[in-house]
């Protein structure tokens, strides 16, 4: 599903939702799926609430779209968490006012078809809240559909090889 002001993209998994949920949760499990390049690292323990969050060290240049931004820290706030089910963060840096906009995973268990257990993933991103400021700016979607559907292919297979928690920072 495509809107004007939110892309969505999914991907069946073929393993538990648990398992999905946990790299989900992880600061250095969005590293490690992140097909945009932006994402370096990450700081800041596993999320278990709404309102937890987390320092991400980003570097715009790997989009290109604006390379004087450089690397810079963002945090990550969580605003909904539902075990193995939801997921959805917002994103709070240096500009103000801060911009709005949604990131987010829903979690459906599904059945593969040989039977085994398996998790429709989808990937939202979602600009229709972002402050006023920025939308005569036309910046938005910062991220594509098709990062989007990258990054659950990276998902799907970090979880199936097993993801371990990379070492804290």
């Amino acid at each position: 599903m495509s809107t004007q002001e939110r892309l969505e993209v999914t991907r069946t998994i073929h393993a538990a939702p648990g398992d999905v949920f946990a790299v989900l949760c992880d600061p250095q499990g969005h590293v490690a799926i992140d097909a945009t390049g932006m994402l370096q690292d990450a700081s800041g323990d596993v999320v278990r609430a709404a309102g937890d969050s987390f320092v991400v060290h980003m570097d715009r240049e790997s989009l290109g779209d604006l390379p004087e931004l450089g690397r810079y820290d963002v945090t990550v706030q969580v605003r909904d968490l539902e075990p193995d089910r939801l997921i959805s963060w917002t994103v709070l840096g240096r500009i103000r006012p801060q911009i709005g906009h949604v990131y987010g995973y829903r979690l459906d268990p599904a059945t593969g078809e040989d039977g085994a257990t398996a998790t429709v993933v989808t990937s939202f991103y979602d600009w229709s809240d972002i402050h006023p400021d920025y939308r005569p700016l036309d910046m938005f979607p910062i991220v594509s559909a098709a990062a989007l559907a990258c990054t659950l292919g990276i998902l799907d297979r970090t979880v199936r090889r097993g993801y371990v928690r990379a070492a804290s920072r």
